[in-house]
């Protein structure tokens, strides 16, 4: 299997290749030459796989240049019922008829991240070992990706971790998760803006390819491909739990900003995973919601950035929803460079022609938005009638996928947090905050590590030089 970019450079890249870079050299994101197809035959025979089986499967079909053996063990040793609390891993809780929550969020930081970063914390430090390098990870966060990345690279050998956050805008849980780590490979630096200011500078630095190979820099985001091929394990394992045969369709309700998380299931749907509808919720932030409405993507500036309770959407340039267009577009790499680069950089949206949009409902894809009143009377009515409480943005996804569900046919909603991540807006739904699990009862009083910096790439640049280990 060997691996393009979305932009048109066509050199066939192994995955070791890319597993320790973020952007292609063009710009554009790394995918599979090909999507695999799963025949019905492959279906049947992983229906009865554990979940570290299953993903030692799907992995092997995308990563051909480690030893099987060596990767089954990788799989092994990640997904653990000691790591994420149940051997199912990914637990389906029903909630009413034809509707059920995935869980994604029983990992180490409590959110879904974990079921990728995990995976990735442990191939990063097999490769480095195998190369006999090292790398400085720079990423960017809205909340989620920060702390599951930390508490994936903290202690591992040959990885150093520079951490984006926009200052002052993920809930104190949420930093209290990434400021609290005192390992001495991990550095928070706190951004003076938004999200997509901290992406922003993650991009930047990896397109300055001379910075990034001097200082090795690679990336933990979703434009890492493959921490969007470990996501696409939990769409098949949650197929196998709602279904009794592969003749059956599920779909699945995901809240989305950047693109990743859903972008997982395009592929386990490209893959010949029998999805009907992949049901993208977002937030105010409607950036994504506005472009399967009306074929437009239109990026907003900070300034029109919302701050909501569903911080971890608070995203208005989807980074891996390059990936879908570029499918969408049939793979061509010259149509999509042209819209993703001088099209969105000169005009701040590009507009599908109408053939292009129309190809958008082969792909299963719908959408609709969710606002705080629509977060807080989801959570209410979610704990009224079924005892069990949920975060905001798996509110998002719920409220959504009621909009798009379909008689006899299962729709399964990704959970993206547990709620005690966002315990204010829980407390302003139910009066009440949400439990806390006891080893996390001190995490906000804890000693926190970080820098506050300006939005700058220079400045950013400098930090990395400054405390980067010498190589």
């Amino acid at each position: 299997m060997k691996y393009i970019s979305t932009r048109g450079d066509l050199t066939p890249r192994s995955f070791s290749e890319i597993l320790l870079e973020g952007l292609a050299p063009d710009g554009g994101l790394y995918l599979p030459a090909h999507y695999p197809r799963v025949d019905v035959a492959t279906l049947a025979r992983w229906r009865g796989l554990s979940y570290a089986e299953l993903a030692f499967e799907i992995l092997s079909l995308y990563i051909d240049d480690i030893p099987a053996a060596d990767l089954k063990a990788l799989a092994a040793k990640t997904y653990t019922a000691e790591v994420f609390g149940s051997a199912a891993i990914v637990p389906l809780k029903p909630l009413e008829p034809g509707l059920q929550l995935e869980a994604l969020s029983n990992g180490p930081t409590l959110a879904f991240k974990d079921m990728a970063m995990q995976l990735l914390g442990n191939l990063f430090e097999y490769e480095l070992a195998r190369r006999g390098e090292t790398l400085n990870i720079l990423g960017a966060t809205s909340g989620d990706t920060g702390s599951a990345a930390e508490h994936a690279m903290r202690g591992k050998h040959g990885v150093s971790v520079f951490m984006l956050s926009p200052y002052g805008r993920m809930s104190p849980f949420q930093q209290a998760q990434m400021f609290s780590l005192q390992d001495a490979n991990i550095h928070n630096l706190s951004v003076e803006g938004v999200f997509d200011d901290c992406q922003d500078i993650v991009k930047s630095v990896s397109n300055d390819l001379a910075f990034k190979r001097k200082w090795r820099i690679g990336t933990v985001n979703s434009i890492n491909w493959a921490r969007l091929l470990a996501q696409v394990v939990y769409y098949f394992a949650g197929y196998f739990q709602a279904t009794k045969t592969n003749a059956e369709q599920v779909s699945f309700a995901v809240p989305s900003g950047n693109f990743g998380n859903v972008c997982a299931g395009h592929v386990a749907r490209m893959m010949g995973l029998p999805i009907a509808q992949l049901v993208v919720a977002t937030n105010e932030n409607d950036v994504l919601d506005e472009f399967f409405r009306t074929g437009t993507y239109r990026v907003r500036a900070s300034a029109e950035t919302f701050e909501t309770s569903s911080p971890s959407m608070d995203i208005s340039k989807a980074s891996n929803f390059e990936r879908f267009v570029f499918d969408l577009l049939g793979r061509d790499g010259e149509r999509t460079r042209a819209l993703f680069g001088a099209g969105l950089q000169r005009d701040g949206a590009f507009t599908l022609s109408a053939d292009e949009k129309a190809r958008i409902a082969a792909f299963g894809f719908v959408s609709g938005r969710s606002t705080h009143a629509d977060r807080l009377a989801t959570i209410r009515d979610t704990d009224a009638r079924f005892g069990v409480v949920i975060d905001t943005h798996t509110a998002d996804g719920l409220k959504v996928a009621r909009e798009h569900v379909r008689a006899g046919e299962t729709m399964l909603v990704l959970e993206t947090a547990l709620p005690v991540k966002f315990a204010e807006t829980i407390q302003e739904a139910l009066g009440r905050r949400p439990a806390l699990p006891a080893a996390l009862a001190d995490l906000e009083s804890r000693p926190k590590r970080f820098t506050v910096l300006p939005a700058d790439v220079a400045v950013v640049k400098a930090f990395i030089e400054a405390h980067a280990p010498a190589h």
